[in-house]
């Protein structure tokens, strides 16, 4: 056996407000983990993004590589895993490392917008690394990718607006 993960999520904010409530309601886990090379490193971001977990749920900022090792580690066995991880590439990265995510595919929350980068649902901004990432996880690891803010909204699959908006 293995972790259960209940929620793959791709979120530049990570652990905030609406994951802390409605998402925790909804997939009902016992641990979040962050996945992230760059917050594992910041002191001061990890302690406030872990602060930010509902109650009775505990979370941890833990490298990628990290969270490929726990994961296949039967002493986590007993963790319902929300995963977070900022970017795309460290999703795949992830999916990479051998983690399963064919039972919840890839929610994308929110990608903050920055240059040489499009919009392509109203939360969601890419530019082409991330388009090859997220084509990775559709493509070579058979997920499903795709866009909902919370639980009641309806999935967007994130795949077939590639190309509508030229990657």
């Amino acid at each position: 056996m293995t972790m259960e993960i209940v929620l793959a999520r791709v979120d530049s904010r990570l652990l905030h407000g609406q994951i802390a409530t409605v998402w925790a309601k909804s997939v009902k886990p016992n641990r979040i983990l962050i996945a992230s090379d760059t917050v594992a490193k910041d002191t001061l971001r990890k302690m406030l993004i872990t602060q930010a977990a509902p109650p009775g749920v505990r979370a941890n900022v833990i490298t990628v590589d990290r969270m490929i090792r726990i994961y296949h580690d039967s002493r986590f066995d007993v963790f319902k895993t929300l995963l977070l991880t900022e970017t795309v590439e460290d999703m795949a990265r992830l999916v990479g490392g051998g983690i399963d995510l064919t039972k919840v595919g890839v929610d994308v929350g929110s990608l903050a917008f920055s240059s040489d980068m499009k919009m392509i649902t109203d939360s969601v901004a890419i530019g082409q690394v991330q388009a090859d990432a997220m084509r990775y996880l559709h493509n070579t690891a058979g997920l499903e990718v795709y866009a909902q803010k919370v639980p009641a909204d309806r999935k967007q699959n994130l795949i077939d607006l590639l190309p509508k908006n030229g990657f």
